[in-house]
């Protein structure tokens, strides 16, 4: 969970350090698998009992904000490389 919540973040700041919005598109398209990775992670965690249904929820709802607006970054970005 350690692992993809950090490279969810990672992924994101490498590829705004990238000089083509191509390639900034595709790191943050890793960034949102890996925020779908850490969602599978949470539903792990509470099958095996190491959280609670109402944690689970929640965090889901966080993570799922976060989905959102990288999607609206990437729709941002797109709409500048097609500008280019």
């Amino acid at each position: 969970m350690i692992r993809a919540s950090r490279s969810s973040t990672a992924n994101i700041a490498e590829g705004y350090g990238r000089f083509h919005f191509q390639e900034n598109i595709q790191f943050c398209r890793q960034s949102r698998g890996s925020l779908f990775e850490l969602i599978d992670h949470l539903l792990v965690a509470e099958e095996c009992e190491y959280i609670g249904s109402e944690e689970r929820e929640e965090l889901i709802e966080h993570i799922t904000s976060a989905i959102r607006l990288l999607n609206g970054y990437i729709k941002y970005l797109k709409s500048r490389k097609d500008k280019e």
